[in-house]
């Protein structure tokens, strides 16, 4: 009997969730038709340079979730799943901290960690975890209500959970048993029609909307769905002229002369759909709720430790310049900033060590004895440098997605002390190692400094940063 391959699982599993959202969400569709319309284009126009950051056929195929639970427990089950499908979590994102209107969660991302791995499918679920336990938020009272709500629910049955934990064991599923889980695993993520209780609901979603979602129902669901298209700042004009609304801006590094770096994200806001509601009284009325979005990303190079903290002293910059009050718009000095405070040229991130490449020798490559410098090989055309895509999320833009699709800003006691979570904390609520995505990305530039070495015979290249 074949063995269906974690991979192809993944593969399956992000197809089959995109076609449900479709169904539930009719404008993520929209979206996905614009987003391959203004790959085609930007393709046709620039050719191999378009896809100098993944080839048009993965950058079709990718999509990134969003999912939010509300323990510890669902949270690990969660790990469960997606290791699965090969997807592994990485990084630790405080959206407590990074947005000014309540959202109280803390996040991981699930998604392949190594590059042929990503090559096959890169699928990623952003994945948040409520945290009652910070009193800025929840008064001790409402935080003992929410928690033994959220202990009293079942997100996840014994079958996905035990298909899933053989699926990762055995690094795949028969056919049979692989149809089976990805059945289950879709049901999962669909938006229940369990009705909801509007006054626990409304208790929430004074406190934060993003709380009200988490816990004010008895399910979880897909949140959003990402394509990835090569030109947001089109997309975002043509989906405007079709009369889909957007948020107001496009999150992250802005439009500018130099390479993409890091993520930028927007989306349609999100929209009013009807959901079953309990009244006080027992009877079931209809009622609406604004959750859901659809969300588009393009993704740049990854930076290294010194070029994101260059790029944390860029935001903040912005903010200043901001609030200087000079009446100029935040794109306009967002690009004027950028073009001060970073190389505008790939060769110039990669010579001040600000971004991750990976490195090739270049069949055309000159006769005679190669110079023993990376750059040196890079200059004279011994080996061909290509960035490294960034794969993961900045906490600012996922909180200011996350804010602009809110319809208030909720509540939060600023005088409060916070709960510290960190990165070691959330690994052992849910057993499992979460990776340093900087680790991963110089893992894959050394693996090919290392290969080109061998290749040429420079035993001390592996030495040269």
């Amino acid at each position: 009997m074949s063995i269906i391959e974690q991979w192809k699982l993944r593969a399956a599993f992000a197809r089959r969730l995109s076609s449900m959202y479709g169904r539930e969400v009719p404008a993520y569709n929209t979206l996905v038709e614009v987003s391959g319309q203004v790959n085609r284009d930007v393709v046709g126009r620039d050719g191999d340079q378009a896809q100098r950051l993944g080839t048009i056929d993965r950058i079709t195929a990718e999509r990134h979730g969003a999912i939010r639970v509300g323990t510890p427990a669902e949270l690990a089950r969660v790990a469960r799943i997606f290791g699965a499908l090969g997807m592994r979590p990485v990084g630790f994102y405080d959206l407590r901290e990074a947005a000014k209107s309540a959202v109280p969660v803390i996040s991981t991302a699930f998604r392949p960690v190594d590059a042929e791995e990503l090559a096959r499918n890169p699928f990623r679920v952003f994945t948040s975890m409520l945290t009652p336990a910070d009193p800025r938020f929840f008064s001790p009272g409402l935080r003992a209500r929410l928690e033994a709500f959220l202990a009293a629910r079942e997100l996840f049955g014994p079958e996905l959970l035990a298909l899933a934990d053989r699926a990762e064991a055995e690094h795949g599923l028969p056919e049979p048993d692989a149809e089976r889980f990805l059945e289950l695993a879709v049901q999962a993520f669909e938006l229940s029609p369990e009705p909801v209780d509007r006054a626990w609901y409304a208790e929430l979603e004074a406190v934060s909307a993003v709380a009200a979602d988490i816990g004010g129902v008895r399910s979880t669901h897909i949140n959003h769905l990402t394509p990835r298209v090569l030109d947001i700042d089109d997309l975002y004009r043509r989906m405007t002229d079709r009369g889909i609304e957007m948020i107001d801006t496009i999150q992250g590094p802005p439009l500018w002369r130099g390479p993409d770096v890091l993520l930028r994200q927007t989306s349609f806001r999100a929209l009013a759909e009807p959901r079953a509601m309990r009244d006080a009284d027992g009877t079931i009325n209809t009622g609406a709720l604004r959750v859901r979005f659809g969300e588009v990303e393009a993704r740049g190079v990854a930076l290294t430790p010194k070029g994101r903290s260059s790029y944390d002293l860029l935001l903040t910059e912005i903010d200043r310049r901001l609030a200087g009050g000079t009446g100029r718009s935040r794109a306009d000095i967002a690009v004027e900033v950028w073009e001060q405070g970073l190389p505008d040229t790939e060769a110039g991130l990669r010579e001040q060590e600000l971004a991750y490449f990976t490195y090739t020798v270049n069949p055309a490559r000159p006769g005679g004895v190669p110079p023993e410098s990376l750059p040196g090989l890079v200059e004279q055309g011994w080996v061909t440098a290509t960035p490294i895509v960034y794969e993961d999320f900045l906490p600012r833009s996922a909180a200011g997605i996350f804010q602009s699709n809110l319809s208030s800003e909720g509540s939060r006691d600023t005088l409060a002390e916070g709960v510290d979570y960190d990165q070691d904390w959330l690994a052992g609520a849910i057993n499992r190692d979460i990776q340093n995505p900087f680790h991963l990305y110089a893992r894959e530039q050394a693996a090919s400094i290392e290969a080109v070495a061998a290749h040429l015979n420079l035993t001390t290249l592996k030495d040269v940063p």
